[in-house]
């Protein structure tokens, strides 16, 4: 903080303050160069050579050519609302079953019998067994304990070196529920 009587001759102060910026104003100043004392010697005129302009090509931008959309205005009529469901369910008069049993149907595992899988192989360790096996078309899955296979679907009920264990559920002609087995195996080398 300045004090009054630190600075007595104020009008001192506002002298040197005003010649510095005197000073600064002079020292600016754009300096012009003199004309020179000798004039430069007039060279002859040349040839009036008339030169041929290269034509010039028009340019071309993209963004000319395209209308110009209304800034701050979308467009979402032909796009997919993000929110509704892929697949419709349609509620019907079919009891679960059916229900449940078209769905896995639709799957490409159940389009075949478990007699066409072919066995190709097997992993044993961790915490469970798993298969591998080839349908008629060359397409290949793997097997836990608990999927199903085939038309009927069959449930896997065990995997061991020997083969694959598949239960079917069916019903026969006097309408009881029969359980058949079938074993899947590996094909033996010739």
């Amino acid at each position: 903080m300045i004090r009054r009587n630190q600075f007595p001759n104020r009008w001192l102060l506002q002298l040197v303050v005003a010649g510095v910026v005197v000073a600064t104003l002079l020292c600016c100043k754009k300096h012009e160069e003199p004309a020179p004392a000798h004039p430069a010697p007039a060279q002859p005129p040349k040839a009036a050579i008339p030169q041929q302009s290269k034509p010039v090509q028009k340019q071309v931008s993209s963004a000319l050519a395209l209308p110009k959309a209304p800034v701050n205005q979308f467009d979402f009529s032909n796009k997919k609302d993000p929110f509704r469901p892929f697949v419709i369910v349609k509620a019907s008069q079919a009891p679960a079953d059916n229900l449940l049993k078209r769905g896995r149907n639709a799957l490409p595992i159940h389009s075949f019998d478990v007699n066409q899988f072919k066995m190709i192989g097997f992993v044993t360790g961790d915490n469970q067994n798993k298969a591998m096996v080839v349908d008629p078309n060359g397409k290949g899955y793997v097997l836990k304990v608990g999927m199903t296979i085939g038309k009927n679907e069959g449930l896997i009920t065990s995997i061991t070196s020997s083969g694959v264990s598949v239960v079917e559920q069916f019903r026969d002609d006097n309408g009881r529920v029969r359980k058949e087995t079938i074993k899947i195996t590996l094909p033996r080398k010739q």
